[in-house]
C-alpha cells in the first residue's frame, strides 16, 4: 500500500510580493502537474 499522506513543517518563503511554500524534492513525483492535493495550513508562530 502506498503512503500518500505526509506532514511537513515549512517556513514560508517570499517570491516578490507573494508568500510561497516550497515543496520538498522527495514529493515531486507525487505532486506532479495535474494532480489534485488537499493542503491544510496551521499557523504555528506569528511574527509581530
Amino acid at each position: 500500500m502506498n503512503n500518500n499522506k505526509f506532514t511537513i513543517t515549512k517556513k514560508i518563503a517570499k517570491h516578490g510580493r507573494q508568500a510561497v511554500i516550497i515543496v520538498p524534492t522527495m514529493l515531486q513525483d507525487k505532486l506532479s502537474p495535474g494532480k489534485l492535493a488537499e493542503i491544510t495550513i496551521e499557523v504555528l508562530q506569528t511574527l509581530d
